[in-house]
C-alpha cells in the first residue's frame, strides 16, 4: 500500500468509501431537467451578441460595411476587430499552442469567429443583421489534408513560428526550424539505427489514428453583468457571469479582478469532460455588458461546437524484435495535423512526453514528428481522448504475436518492464492481476486472424491492450471542512463538470469521522477556494487524500472540544431542564474515537454519545497535495496501478457490417472509491471509442475546406443501441499513492484501435478507423 504518508492510508475496513449507488447531490437537477447551464440564463433587459464567423477555410477580412446591418429592427451595434478595447482583450484560457489576437480579421478555418461582433435586442436580430452585413472578404489559399500540406509545393498557410516545444521527457537534438507548413517535434533515446541493425527480426507498418468531434452536450455560452456589491466596495463594480467553464480565476485575470468580485452561482458547466478550453462566446460578455450597462448573453449553437477533441495522425512506424518477440529498437514517424493557430500540443508534439513506449524494456526508441498547419479547425485543451498514440504499441504487440503465432497477452508481458524501472525484469502485480483475471472475463482464446468463423458465418476477431492507470497528482488543494450545529460541512465551489469528484470527498470525510454519506453535508459557494478538479477519478483520489488529512483535523478538533464540554458543562439555564451530564468527564482526547455517528471511549465503546452533543463549533484547513505519483514523475518508466481492455467482434463479409460483440475491462485504480464514477468513465471511454473507429469522421469539401457533416444528423455518433455492455471487473491492489492507496482511470482506457485490431484478427486486412460497411468490403475485395 502506496499511501503511507498521510493519515489512515492503509486503512483496511471501510463503510462509506468503495461502497455503490452513491447518489451525487446535483444528479437530481440533472436528471430532471431543472439543472441551468451557461446558455439557459436569462436576465432583465438583456442583450444578446453574436460573432460574425467565415464562411471560408482560409479568409481574410479586408473591410466591413455595417450600414444595412445596423438598420435591421433590433440591431444595437457592430463591433469591428479594430476597435481599440476589442485590442486589450487577452484571453486567460489554457492553451498549448501559439497565442493570436484575441479576435482580428483572419479566420485559418470554417466557423472561425472573426472580424466583428454584432449586438442586437434578440438573437434573432443579430443573426438578420449578420445576414445582411457587407464583408469585403479576402479568400486565402486552403488545405484540409495534412498529407497534401507538408509537400514543399503546398501553399503557405501561415507565417513561420518558432519550433514545436517537445515534451518535459524529450531527449535529444532540438528540432529543425520550421520549413513551410511543417513544424517539426523529435524525442531520441538510444542508439536506434545500431538497434535496429542488431535485431533479428524488424516489423513495418502504419496506422492512422483517426479525427472526430468533441459535439458538447450543451453548448459554449454565458451571460453577464455587472454590478455594485454593497459588501465590496473596493475597486469598482462587480462582475457575475454564467456559463464560463471551472472556477472563475480565468475570467477574473482576464478582465483584472480579484477572484472575489467575481460571482458564478451556477453549478453546471455545459462543456463536456476534462474541458479546459474558454471559449469566445464565454470570455466575451462582461465587455460587452459594461460597454452597453446591460446584462449581456452571447451563446454558440450546436454547429458551433464542432470542434476536435482528437486530431488526425499517420504513423509509420518500424519495431526490432527478437525469434521470443521482445522488442529492441522502436522507430516512430508521424505526419500530426497542428490544426489551426492556437489548437493544443495534446495529440502532436505533447505526446512525446506520455509515450507507451516507456512502459517497454526497450530503450532505444527514436520519435519523429511532423506536425502540418491546416484549416481543418481547433483543438481546444479539452476533452483529451488519452493516451493518443498508445495504440502504436498495442498494434506492434499485436502483429509480433500474429508473426510468431503466440499470445498476444504474453507478447504483452514479455516486454512491459517491472515496477521499478526499464531494466526491472519483475513482473509488475497490478499487471498480472488484470490480465488473470482479463482471461476469465472473456474466456480469452485468441487465435490466428482470418482463422474463426462463428455458427452464424461471421468472422470472429478479439483484441486486447494495456494501459497504465493515471493520477494528477501535481494538482494542488485547499480543503476546509466545519462542524457546526451537529452537521459536518464541506464547502466546495462550483461548477460540476461531470467527475462527482465532489460527493467522492464528502465519503472520504464520512469514513474518517465515522459518519454515513448523508451526515457529511455538501455546500456549493462559489467563494469557496475547494475544487475538487484534476482529471477525473484520478484527480479525484488527489483531492480526497487532502480531504482525507483535513478530516482527520478535523477529527481531532471534535473529540478536544468533546472533552473541554464535558469539564466545563454550561450553566444551569432557566428555560429547560439541565443538560445531561457528558459521559466524558475526566477522559482525554486521545481516548476517544468516532464511529456510527458517536463520539465513544476506546477502551470502553459503550461509553458514548451522539456526535451532535458537542455543541461547539470546529473548522479544520489542510492544504497541499499527496505524493507524487509514478506516472506523472517517470512517464511509464515506473509503474504501479494497470488497466487492460479486451474487445471481440463479428464482421459480416456480405455486407461489411461490423459488430462489437463483447467489450471487457479489468481495472485495478489501486482503491474503488465511487464504484458508479469508475463504471460510467469506462462506459464514457469505450462510447467514444467505438464511435471513433466504427462511426465518427469528419469530410471536408476539397474545393473550399468547408466542413460538410457538422451536425449530428450527418456526423454519426454511437448510441445505446450501438455499444454492447461493457463487462467490468475491479481489483483493489491498494498500489497508487493517493487516498488509500488509489490512482485512477480517467480516460487512459480510451483507445483508437482496440476495435480496429480485432477486425483484423477477424479478416486479415487492416481497415483503417472508421471502419464503415464500405472500407470493410473495400479491403475484403480489392
Amino acid at each position: 500500500m502506496a499511501d503511507i504518508a498521510g493519515a489512515n492510508g492503509t486503512r483496511s475496513q471501510f463503510r462509506v468509501v468503495g461502497q455503490p449507488n452513491i447518489p451525487g447531490k446535483l444528479s437530481p437537477a440533472l436528471a430532471t431537467g431543472v439543472a441551468k447551464f451557461g446558455i439557459d440564463y436569462v436576465f432583465p433587459d438583456m442583450l444578446h451578441a453574436k460573432f460574425l464567423r467565415s464562411p471560408y477555410a482560409n479568409a481574410r477580412v479586408r473591410s466591413i460595411d455595417a450600414t444595412a446591418a445596423l438598420e435591421v429592427p433590433g440591431v444595437v451595434d457592430l463591433i469591428p476587430w479594430t476597435d481599440p478595447d476589442i485590442a486589450k482583450l487577452s484571453s486567460q484560457g489554457e492553451s498549448f499552442g501559439t497565442r493570436r489576437p484575441w479576435l482580428d480579421n483572419l479566420a485559418d478555418y470554417e466557423g472561425a469567429e472573426v472580424g466583428a461582433i454584432i449586438v442586437g435586442e434578440s438573437e434573432d436580430a443579430c443573426y438578420e443583421g449578420l445576414s445582411v452585413l457587407d464583408v469585403d472578404w479576402e479568400i486565402l489559399p486552403h488545405s484540409t489534408n495534412p498529407l497534401e500540406g507538408r509537400k514543399e509545393d503546398a501553399p503557405l498557410l501561415r507565417e513561420p513560428a518558432p519550433p514545436a516545444a517537445p515534451g518535459p521527457m524529450s531527449f535529444g537534438p532540438p528540432p529543425p526550424p520550421k520549413r513551410g507548413n511543417v513544424n517539426f517535434a523529435n524525442t531520441i533515446a538510444g542508439d536506434v539505427d545500431a538497434a535496429m541493425a542488431k535485431s533479428q527480426n524488424v516489423l513495418e507498418y502504419e496506422l492512422t489514428l483517426p479525427a472526430f468531434a468533441s459535439v458538447m452536450p450543451n453548448p459554449s455560452g454565458s451571460a453577464a453583468y455587472w454590478f455594485d456589491d454593497p459588501y465590496y466596495t473596493e475597486g469598482g463594480k462587480s462582475l457575475h457571469i454564467e456559463g464560463a467553464v471551472r472556477e472563475r480565476a480565468a475570467i477574473a485575470g482576464m478582465y483584472g479582478l480579484p477572484p472575489d468580485k467575481v460571482i458564478q452561482e451556477g453549478l453546471f458547466m455545459g462543456g463536456k469532460y476534462c474541458d479546459w478550453g474558454l471559449r469566445k462566446s464565454q470570455e466575451v460578455t462582461p465587455f460587452l455588458a459594461k460597454r452597453y450597462n446591460r446584462p449581456v448573453r452571447c451563446v454558440n449553437n450546436r454547429e458551433e461546437t464542432f470542434d476536435f477533441i482528437m486530431m488526425q495522425r499517420y504513423m509509420y512506424m518500424k519495431i526490432g524484435y527478437t525469434d521470443e518477440g521482445l522488442i529492441t529498437a522502436v522507430d516512430d514517424f508521424s505526419i500530426a495535423d497542428g490544426g489551426s493557430l492556437g489548437s493544443s500540443s495534446f495529440g502532436s508534439s505533447g505526446d512525446h512526453s506520455y509515450a507507451p513506449y516507456h512502459t517497454l524494456k526497450c530503450k532505444d526508441i527514436r520519435q519523429q514528428m511532423e506536425i502540418v498547419d491546416t484549416n481543418r479547425g481547433l483543438m481546444y485543451v479539452s476533452g483529451q481522448h488519452c493516451p493518443f498514440n498508445w495504440d502504436s504499441v498495442t498494434l506492434a504487440l499485436y502483429l509480433i504475436a500474429e508473426k510468431l503465432d503466440k499470445d498476444p497477452i504474453d507478447i504483452a508481458r514479455l516486454n512491459l518492464h517491472g515496477p521499478e524501472s526499464q531494466d526491472d525484469s519483475d513482473p509488475v502485480p497490478s499487471f498480472d492481476l488484470c490480465i488473470e483475471a482479463g482471461r476469465r472475463l472473456m474466456n480469452w482464446e485468441p487465435h490466428r486472424a482470418g482463422a474463426k468463423t462463428l455458427p452464424d458465418g461471421r468472422k470472429h476477431g478479439l483484441s486486447f491492450r494495456y494501459q497504465m492507470c493515471p493520477r494528477h497528482s501535481f494538482s494542488d488543494y485547499t480543503s476546509r471542512l466545519e462542524y457546526r450545529d451537529g452537521q459536518v460541512h464541506l464547502p466546495t465551489q462550483g461548477p460540476l463538470f461531470g467527475v462527482y469528484a465532489v460527493e467522492c470527498n464528502a465519503m472520504v470525510v464520512a469514513e474518517e469521522l465515522g459518519l454515513d454519506y448523508n451526515d457529511v453535508v455538501i455546500d456549493f459557494d462559489y467563494r469557496e477556494k475547494f475544487t475538487p478538479v484534476g482529471g477525473g477519478s484520478d484527480g479525484t483520489t488527489a483531492s480526497a487524500w487532502v480531504t482525507k488529512e483535513c478530516a482527520n483535523l478535523l477529527k481531532k478538533q471534535i473529540l478536544e472540544r468533546a472533552v473541554y464540554e464535558a469539564d466545563n458543562p454550561p450553566a444551569p439555564s432557566f428555560f429547560g431542564p439541565p443538560a445531561p451530564p457528558s459521559p466524558f468527564v475526566g477522559y482525554k482526547a486521545e481516548e476517544l474515537d468516532l464511529g456510527e455517528g458517536h463520539i465513544f471511549v476506546i477502551a470502553k465503546p459503550d461509553v458514548r454519545a451522539p456526535i451532535s452533543s458537542v455543541k461547539g463549533a470546529c473548522t479544520a484547513h489542510y492544504q497541499g497535495k499527496p505524493p507524487l505519483a509514478v506516472w506523472a514523475t517517470d512517464m511509464g518508466r515506473k509503474l504501479d496501478t494497470m488497466n487492460v481492455a479486451f474487445c471481440e467482434v463479428a464482421v459480416d463479409e456480405e455486407t461489411g457490417i461490423v459488430e462489437v460483440l463483447r467489450f471487457g475491462v479489468v481495472a485495478d485504480p489501486g482503491k474503488v472509491m465511487r464504484p458508479t464514477s469508475l463504471e460510467s468513465q469506462i462506459d464514457q471511454v469505450m462510447y467514444f471509442s467505438q464511435g471513433c473507429q466504427l462511426f465518427e469522421d469528419f469530410y471536408f469539401d476539397p474545393e473550399t475546406g468547408v466542413k460538410l457533416n457538422a451536425n449530428l444528423i450527418d456526423y454519426k455518433k454511437p448510441t445505446i443501441l450501438d455499444v454492447p455492455e461493457v463487462q467490468k471487473e475491479f481489483l483493489e491492489s491498494r498500489a497508487g499513492n493517493a487516498a488509500y492507496g488509489a490512482n485512477g482511470i480517467s480516460h487512459s482506457l480510451a483507445n483508437t484501435h482496440l476495435v480496429a485490431i480485432a477486425i483484423h484478427n477477424a479478416i486479415g486486412k487492416w481497415v483503417d478507423p472508421p471502419a464503415t460497411p464500405d472500407k470493410v468490403l473495400s479491403a475484403l475485395y480489392s
